[in-house]
């Protein structure tokens, strides 16, 4: 699962969420960062209303919240959809053996070159590579060490 920290660098990058069923999502900066949510059609809903959507959490008795606002709530993209997001741009995801430790590695290749982003875990490496297309940077330099993240 990609980190909350990258989620909510993604989200400041301007990623834009379409709630669905299914997804996950935390409510950070309420003392709930580790608290993961996921939307359901029977326990956590979303509500559109005229100022807005609301996240809706039905029956849930053990705290007090009813809702929240979706601006308040950080989205978790799961590794499928952070691979759609990439779209025509993701070449491919590489997995290495770096001595006891394993790492990920996404390929993006576009009109402007080539670029590679690294993580221990998949989500963070899909992460870290729509991020770095969500800030506007050009590729074209794979492998160096502008252009790969660090694990």
């Amino acid at each position: 699962m990609i980190s909350v920290d990258l989620a909510l660098q993604l989200k400041d990058a301007g990623l834009e969420w379409h709630p669905a069923s299914g997804d996950r999502f935390v409510i950070p900066h309420r003392d709930m960062d580790d608290d993961v949510f996921t939307l359901s059609d029977m326990t956590v809903e979303v509500h559109d209303h005229p100022s807005g959507r609301i996240i809706g959490f039905n029956g849930t008795t053990e705290w007090a919240l009813d809702s929240v606002d979706q601006p308040e709530a950080c989205w978790l993209p799961a590794e499928h959809q952070l691979r759609e997001l990439l779209g025509e741009r993701f070449t491919r995801l590489e997995r290495r053996d770096v001595g006891e430790a394993v790492v990920h590695r996404v390929l993006l290749l576009d009109e402007h070159g080539a670029d590679a982003f690294e993580a221990a875990d998949p989500s963070d490496a899909y992460g870290r590579a729509l991020l770095h297309h969500l800030s506007g940077a050009r590729g074209g330099t794979s492998g160096s060490a502008g252009a790969t993240a660090g694990a």
